[in-house]
């Protein structure tokens, strides 16, 4: 006969086991195949939950957590409440997204009523609950059919698809392969406080493109015309010794202009 000591240390082994894309996973555990999983595992197996188990998942997904269930026989034999520590970086990566002006969406595969309290939590705009890996790409061009334009963060290989569809790309460097080769641009660290550091760093470039632009064509728009004798008749020409001194003066001007880019505080 076994001891007390002997059945503790017993653990059943696991046989034949298997991801469900997208809701779970299954094995087979001493003959009985048990299934574990959130939402879209009950949905796919119309498993039964007892009123109990079902009140424990509300209860959970109120407070932010999510439900996921073992299931064993097309019933629920037990629920188990997970949640993930939102990190304070997220939290001010968001809010500096929204002081640039920027809307932020939410794609994640948990319930809708976990999803919507870390939404709550966090200040995310919009969100889109229980999506299947497969349809994140569809979501992104959801979002591109409103006229906005879409920059997708992700690390995983279920977001390739969704990074290549975005108008901007962003991967976590730490993040699988698939996810580094499919975005267009590719965070080292994985700090999400990046993001809206891209958006400045962006911003500042574009506005010293223009204003380079300016110098370089303003030069070319007032000089070429003078040295073309247009004013000639009014005793203004520009002679070839002065023109090369403008040319060689906007030159340095544009690059003095640029290496201020350096200044921005990101």
């Amino acid at each position: 006969m076994k001891t007390a000591e002997d059945r503790r240390l017993t653990v059943p082994t696991a046989d034949g086991f298997r991801a469900i894309t997208g809701k779970g996973v299954a094995a087979m555990v001493e003959g009985t195949e048990y299934h574990m999983g959130g939402p879209a595992l009950l949905h796919a197996e119309q498993a039964r939950v007892p009123e109990a188990l079902g009140q424990a998942a509300d209860a959970a997904a109120g407070r932010g957590q999510a439900a996921i269930f073992l299931l064993a026989g097309g019933e629920a034999l037990a629920v188990f409440a997970v949640a993930d520590a939102v990190r304070e970086e997220s939290r001010e990566a968001i809010r500096a997204l929204h002081e640039r002006g920027i809307e932020v969406a939410m794609l994640t595969g948990d319930a809708r009523a976990v999803a919507r309290a870390v939404a709550d939590d966090l200040g995310i705009d919009t969100v889109f609950a229980e999506v299947l890996p497969e349809d994140k790409a569809s979501k992104v061009r959801e979002l591109q059919a409103r006229g906005k334009r879409v920059a997708m963060v992700g690390d995983g290989v279920n977001d390739a698809p969704a990074l290549a569809t975005a108008d901007l790309g962003i991967a976590i460097g730490a993040g699988t392969d698939v996810a580094v080769e499919a975005g267009h641009i590719v965070l080292v660290r994985s700090d999400p406080r990046d993001i809206p550091r891209i958006v400045t760093l962006s911003r500042a470039t574009y506005r010293k493109m223009v204003q380079n632009l300016w110098w370089a064509a303003g030069y070319n728009v007032l000089a070429i015309p003078l040295a073309a004798g247009v004013l000639a008749a009014w005793g203004i020409l520009l002679t070839p010794a002065v023109g090369a001194v403008l040319m060689s003066a906007s030159t340095v001007v544009v690059a003095i202009n640029a290496q201020l880019l350096k200044r921005t505080v990101l």
